[in-house]
């Protein structure tokens, strides 16, 4: 909604040390600047942040960005919220681009005006921008229909949820009718729309092309991404049927496995007391809410994930897993065990709560109240108690057998623990439990050729740095030298990698956006542009490299050398394809250029 020409200059007239210096006092440290991370506890400064190229970067637990990053990340507010802010800061005022529909006021005429404007033409792709604002009119118009609902209302009060609460969870309802949304979508039988609503995961057309909305006779939760963007939904249906949730189905803006109900809105709490907790539903994290425990999220009809993880581990240092005790929610917690190992260090604490039979976080608060479930939270058990009382279930360790197999079992479970503290106690655990000596144990585990392995990665990481990677960096610090490319060289590249892939993407933003070019070295973070490309993690990685560059690299070497080694990888493997055919096969075009090669 706001143009990128603004951001960019927003982000050339702010300094982000005087952002982030108003709410976490920045120490000097060299070119940058350094304190204990905002987002994760640490006794070390590990959170830097760069004056030159305006960002920050965490390399204890990975945050980044820009001062409007921060700004959502570290006070909750939405994108627009930030800017609006940093813009009010400097005497500026945001323009909103025309047409389109702001999130905080639209009515069921915004949606033929956004498209008769020319904003959205009939033949132009869908952006990602367009299904956020069809997902904002469509949550709007299932909070209307839930006012005049008397079935939904007493449903949810029958559930014990207050008006107040539905209001701030921005709760909604659609209607029985099988195409409701043709209330609010002009058009909304078009090919235009249709393709609109579609991709929005609103609407489906079935084999005989008849168009019907997916959400119908449902009580209706938006789920909003880190950003504040409503990316989907969650239905539950009003009365015995199934499924009993539907969830919006995979999008261009929403995938169950990243996002988790309610972590755009319980940041803030969750740093505060330093916690979260990972429930099953929509109700319980919104019954937990409305008792005044507003540090819950939850996963999306689907398992715990390593990503949901990564992003929590962000936000606290402490993740309790908060399932019923039943078989299933024992089955649940242990693939969120699975998901953890590899992510965990010594500084974090996970733990597993189970509930007595028959309750859930939404009926034990309404049953017990705030206090006897916090109680319950502070007797979660352990990560490293719950994995070992796992693996001896069904374990005779009075057997020869029994104690051998504890030990297959924990082999590949201890591998992927790299938090060296837990992994020593565990394996002193397993020592005790199996009664074999610990050197014999470690052979046996293989743990000592796992660090090996890690440390050799390591090293290779360090040194083996790809010409693909070092040009992107140099590109990230400073974009003008994109004119000193030949996009051809990269067309010639037929390698599967990321990384080469990422800097096409990089080149063409560079190439399209000429006020990068301009500013030179100056210029802001790239990445401020690039908030929903698939490439994002491995951009932010790198670029955070550039924290440790100073004034003694010589960045044009770096880059042409960089573009050098580019160009002879190019040419062997063309001169291997040349080569690989027969003299005869080879044309003289070929002959030709296979000679040039060759001299060159």
């Amino acid at each position: 909604m706001v143009p990128q020409i603004f951001i960019h200059d927003l982000l050339n007239r702010i300094d982000i040390v005087d952002t982030i210096d108003r709410h976490v006092p920045l120490k000097k440290a060299g070119a940058n600047f350094i304190a204990c991370c905002p987002f994760h506890n640490e006794k070390t400064p590990s959170f830097t942040v760069s004056q030159s190229k305006q960002f920050y970067h965490c390399f204890g637990c990975g945050a980044h960005g820009n001062a409007i990053n921060f700004l959502i990340e570290y006070s909750g507010l939405s994108f627009v919220e930030a800017v609006h802010d940093l813009a009010a800061n400097l005497g500026l005022q945001v323009p909103m681009h025309q047409g389109h529909i702001s999130s905080r006021d639209f009515d069921s005429n915004d949606f033929q005006h956004f498209f008769i404007d020319g904003n959205s033409p009939q033949n132009s792709e869908v952006s990602s921008q367009d299904l956020i604002v069809v997902l904002q009119i469509a949550a709007q118009y299932y909070r209307d229909k839930l006012k005049v609902s008397e079935n939904a209302i007493a449903y949810l009060k029958e559930r014990g949820l207050s008006g107040k609460t539905a209001a701030r969870f921005v709760i909604g309802y659609a209607p029985a009718k099988w195409q409701n949304l043709e209330e609010v979508f002009p058009d909304y039988k078009s090919e235009r729309v249709r393709k609109l609503l579609v991709k929005a995961g609103l609407v489906i057309v079935n084999d005989e092309a008849k168009q019907y909305d997916r959400f119908r006779d449902r009580i209706m939760f938006p789920i909003f991404n880190q950003k504040g963007q409503i990316v989907g939904f969650g239905g539950r249906v009003l009365e015995k049927a199934e499924p009993k949730y539907l969830n919006s189905p995979e999008t261009v803006l929403f995938e169950k496995g990243r996002e988790l109900y309610n972590l755009f809105s319980s940041r803030r709490a969750i740093r505060e007391s330093n916690c979260v907790v990972v429930v099953e539903g929509y109700m319980d994290v919104i019954m937990l809410s409305q008792h005044g425990i507003n540090y819950a999220v939850a996963t999306l009809g689907t398992a715990t994930t390593s990503l949901h993880i990564q992003k929590l581990l962000r936000q606290t240092d402490n993740i309790i897993f908060c399932f019923d005790g039943d078989k299933a929610g024992k089955k649940a917690a242990w693939r969120a065990l699975e998901n953890s190992l590899a992510l965990i260090s010594d500084g974090k604490h996970l733990s597993f709560l189970f509930l007595p039979e028959g309750e859930d976080p939404d009926s034990y608060v309404r049953n017990f109240g705030k206090e006897s479930f916090e109680q319950k939270l502070k007797h979660a058990i352990p990560l490293s108690e719950f994995l070992l009382t796992q693996i001896c279930l069904e374990l005779n360790l009075q057997s020869l057998e029994g104690r051998a197999k504890l030990v297959h079992v924990a082999k590949p479970l201890l591998q992927q623990i790299k938090a060296p503290a837990l992994s020593l106690i565990l394996l002193n655990r397993l020592v005790e439990l199996s009664g074999i000596q610990q050197n014999d144990l470690e052979e046996l585990l293989q743990l000592k050729d796992t660090q090996r392995v890690r440390k050799t990665e390591a090293l290779s990481r360090q040194t083996l740095i790809s010409p693909y990677r070092r040009l992107i960096r140099a590109l990230m610090y400073n974009p003008a030298y994109v004119t000193k490319l030949d996009r051809n060289f990269l067309v010639e590249s037929n390698v599967n990698d990321e990384e080469v892939d990422a800097l096409k993407v990089l080149i063409d933003f560079i190439n399209m956006h000429p006020y990068l070019i301009k500013n030179n070295e100056s210029a802001p973070s790239i990445l401020t542009f690039l908030q929903g490309n698939s490439h994002r993690t491995l951009l932010e990685n790198i670029e955070s490299e550039i924290l440790e560059w100073n004034n003694t690299i010589d960045f044009e070497a770096e880059f042409l050398g960089a573009l050098e080694k580019i160009q002879l990888i190019h040419r062997n493997r063309r001169m291997n394809e040349l080569r690989s055919k027969s003299l005869s096969k080879l044309t003289e075009e070929e002959k030709r250029e296979l000679q040039k090669l060759a001299m060159s």
